[in-house]
Formats: C-alpha cells, structure tokens, sequence
C-alpha cells in the first residue's frame, strides 16, 4: 500500500496559518460576544432603573387617591396603580429592547420567541405588595429583572415610599441607593431574624404553616410583611438574615435573587442547591444559616 504524501514544510507552513486564522476568528468572535453581552447587561441596568423610579413614582402619587381595586382570586388583587405601573415598564422595555422576551404579572409579554431563540427575557412586578397597597400600608415595590437563557443577571428592586433603590447586575456587586451592600454574618438559626410569604391560594396555606411553625421555634423572629422583593433585597442588605417561599412566582424573585447572590448570599431551591428561575420556590440567606435552614426544611417536610 502506497504511504500518504508528507507534507512540504510550505504546506505544513499553510496549514499552521490556517489553523491560525480559524483560532483568530473564533476568539474575536468570542470576545466580540462577550462585549455585546456585557453592553446589554449595563445598558439593562440603567434603563431597569430608570423604568423603576418612574413606575414607582406612579405607586407614590396614587397611594391616598381613589383606585380601581378588582380581585383576581379571593383574597388576589389588581389594582389601577398596577396596570398603569405595568404600561410604563412594559413600555420602555419594549421601546430599548424589542426583541426581548418580557413576563410582567399583568400579562404583558414581549418577543415570542423561546428562550433558545432569544436568551435574554425580562420578568418584573410592576407593583410587589399589592394588598398592602390596596390598603394603604407603605410597604411595597417595583421589581424588574433580566434573565439570560433563564438565569438571573441584572436586578433592581425600588421602594417609593422609602426612596430606597436596590439595584445589582451580575459580577459587579449589590448596592443600596449607589452604596455597596452585603448579607449579614449572622451564624446561627436562633440569632437569625426570617421572612416568608403565603400564597394567594388559600389551600396551600396548611402546609406553609408547617414551615412557619418549625422557623418560628428555632429563630430568634420570622416575619409576614408582604412584599417578597423588598424581602430578598433585605436579605442582601443584612436586615434580614434569611428567607424562604413556595408557592413564589418569577416576577416577585428574579430581581431580588440578582441582588442577594451579588451581595454576598446564597440561593438555591428549599430542599437542594438548584435554582430555577421558573420553579416557584426561593430559599435565600446569608452563607452561615442557609445549611441550617435547609436541615429545618427537611426535618419539618418529613
């Protein structure tokens, strides 16, 4: 059988450069990826904050007027503050980024694409605690977040009655009102200060009071205040050492979870480490409690 030919060393000399000029390629392409995704992170960030303070603004302003109240569910409400939140962040979405995917709880949607078709898609709330707003009670928020092939990466969460503007986008960090912030060092459950939530429906309730009840006897307090993003964003900041909900919905977490993990915290499911976006249930803490939790978790679901 006849040897294959040997290649010149002018030949072997093309191939190197071709080779060569295919790896040049393939890493400016790479690099030129990265700008690009780096680009619509920052870009996100300022326009999530810019939409936030103006939606809030909205929720300020009508907080002691009259409002259209109408229920989704039996104790689930909607308010006129909602949708008008929700046209304005809809709208500036759409407007910086039409080919987006966006999720707002009242139903506004984007691009219709997959999320292999486009992997970037925004979830927000354009009005986190709105039974307390219902009922005048100054505890609530807007929430926007962008999510990139469904994890979380930009975040900002802003409370209009307090002016306080949460905001994180990933690998640079949380702030509060443009200032670092980070999870507190809390080290044990019975020091700890928690928050949870309960679901609009009113057969989970039994069962998330089995979780209250077994937080409520190991912690040194658990709180109900009803604004699941304010709750994450208080985690990240260190007022609250820990938090956990399920049943929880993309929209009142994806912002929060952005900020907690920038500033230092863990979050994962409530009884194992994967975090899904659209799974409804978040387990966010400081790093010292979040084994501690999780073992009270499974104690308390046995």
């Amino acid at each position: 059988m006849d040897s294959m030919p040997t290649p010149s060393r002018a030949g072997r000399s093309v191939l190197a450069a071709n080779d060569l000029k295919t790896e040049t390629h393939r890493l400016t392409n790479i690099t030129n990826e990265l700008v690009a995704y780096n680009d619509t992170l920052n870009q996100a960030l300022q326009l999530a904050r810019d939409l936030a303070i103006q939606a809030g603004a909205i929720l300020r302003d009508r907080l002691h007027g009259e409002r259209q109240v109408v229920l989704k569910g039996a104790v689930d409400l909607v308010t006129d503050a909602d949708h008008a939140s929700e046209q304005l962040i809809w709208e500036g979405l759409r407007a910086a980024f039409p080919t987006h995917r966006i999720t707002g709880e009242e139903g506004s949607v984007g691009a219709e694409a997959t999320i292999a078709e486009q992997p970037f898609g925004w979830v927000f709330d354009p009005l986190d605690g709105t039974t307390n707003y219902a009922h005048r009670y100054p505890h609530f928020a807007v929430s926007i977040c962008l999510e990139h092939r469904g994890a979380p990466v930009v975040g900002v969460v802003y409370d209009p009655m307090r002016d306080e503007l949460f905001a994180a986008r990933q690998g640079q960090g949380a702030t509060l009102n443009g200032q670092p912030i980070v999870v507190s060092t809390t080290e044990t459950l019975g020091n700890a200060l928690l928050a949870s939530g309960f679901s609009y429906d009113l057969s989970d309730r039994p069962g998330q009071m089995v979780l209250w009840e077994a937080f409520n006897d190991r912690a040194r307090g658990v709180r109900r205040d009803g604004a699941a993003a304010l709750n994450l964003c208080y985690v990240a900041c260190g007022r609250l050492d820990g938090y956990w909900e399920r049943p929880i919905q993309s929209w009142d977490m994806g912002a929060g979870v952005v900020i907690v993990r920038e500033a230092g915290g863990d979050v994962t499911a409530l009884e194992h480490d994967d975090f899904d976006l659209y799974t409804p249930e978040v387990l966010a803490t400081n790093p010292h409690i979040h084994g501690q939790m999780r073992d009270s978790i499974l104690t308390a679901s046995k």
